[in-house]
């Protein structure tokens, strides 16, 4: 049985990153403007945000919508890291990045975290989250969650990939959503 206090506080902490979800995309929006400008990571080091930044492209990448790196979820989950995990979630995924950049490391031959590329981390994601991978690297799905939270935080995504009505407009109670919104949910 769950204890009263830690049901609401685990209520109270999913409150905050429903709340904070939107104000950190908007920081993360404000480093698109410039393309030039490179947002270096306020939580991990150098290496660990080069990791991630390939490693979110390797769960999101490039397809006929924009990948994950380019609408800058990277940043995000620095950002996210910083200012709201709990400091054991930051130390797994700090542990976590630091794993996958070793694995990668060993299966490609680099010396360098500076030089693994996407398809240097895609394999060794994928085998963190099947298998045996599972258990030894159980923060990898949680990382693969939020990058996916992430994306679809964007404006990017809420704009171009979902319906969007930035002002509503007439009220349908009773609309087929195929012509309405060409099969596509909202944004909200």
């Amino acid at each position: 049985m769950m204890d009263r206090r830690k049901a609401l506080m685990q209520m109270g902490m999913s409150m905050g990153y429903v709340i904070a979800a939107p104000i950190f995309m908007g920081i993360v929006q404000s480093c698109q403007g410039n393309q030039k400008v490179v947002c270096a990571p306020e939580f991990l080091s150098p290496e660990q945000g080069a990791v991630l930044k390939n490693l979110v492209d390797a769960i999101l990448p490039k397809t006929d919508t924009k990948s994950a790196s380019e609408v800058n979820v990277h940043v995000f989950l620095d950002s996210f890291a910083k200012e709201v995990m709990e400091k054991k979630q930051q130390d797994q995924l700090k542990a976590t990045l630091d794993q996958l950049t070793a694995k990668a490391l060993k299966a490609s031959g680099k010396s360098k975290a500076s030089e693994l590329v996407t398809e240097d981390l895609a394999p060794v994601m994928l085998a963190a989250l099947q298998g045996e991978g599972k258990k030894e690297l159980p923060y990898a799905s949680k990382i693969r969650d939020l990058t996916i939270w992430g994306y679809k935080c964007t404006e990017y995504v809420g704009e171009e990939v979902l319906a969007y009505l930035p002002v509503p407009g007439e009220y349908v109670s009773c609309g087929d959503l195929n012509k309405m919104t060409g099969g596509k949910a909202w944004s909200l």
